[in-house]
């Protein structure tokens, strides 16, 4: 099935990432703001005890995971742009299929093709968390 986006789809979807693109920018912008007032608490000594600590820490790994996944979103982004302008955009980046809009709606980001996708996440899969 052949099929090929037209200039308002991808208008849409580009108007799309844009949106998000300035969503991202200002939650990462808004987590290195609390980052920053969240480390200056804790060497200002307002961290009474070590328990507290390791929580005041543990949320300031959180605030930086957070900050990373939205940077990795962000470049995400950047590549989809690229792809479109470089006439790739809406293409399986594996097989070369057409990325249907419907996905496209859904994830403008999106690389790969459904079964593409389905198989790659079979393939990187971790094996799950022991127990004891």
């Amino acid at each position: 099935m052949k099929h090929k986006l037209d200039d308002r789809q991808r208008q849409v979807l580009l108007h799309k990432m844009q949106a998000r693109y300035g969503v991202m920018r200002e939650e990462i912008r808004a987590g290195l703001a609390a980052s920053d007032n969240e480390d200056y608490r804790r060497l200002s000594g307002e961290v009474a005890d070590s328990g507290e600590e390791a929580l005041a820490d543990l949320l300031v790994d959180v605030r930086h995971a957070e900050i990373d996944r939205d940077a990795d979103e962000i470049k995400d982004i950047n590549a989809a742009i690229a792809r479109m302008h470089s006439g790739d955009y809406g293409m399986c980046i594996d097989c070369r299929a057409p990325i249907p809009y419907a996905r496209l709606r859904a994830y403008p980001t999106a690389k790969r093709c459904e079964p593409c996708q389905r198989k790659r996440e079979r393939s990187f899969r971790s094996p799950g968390t022991p127990k004891l």
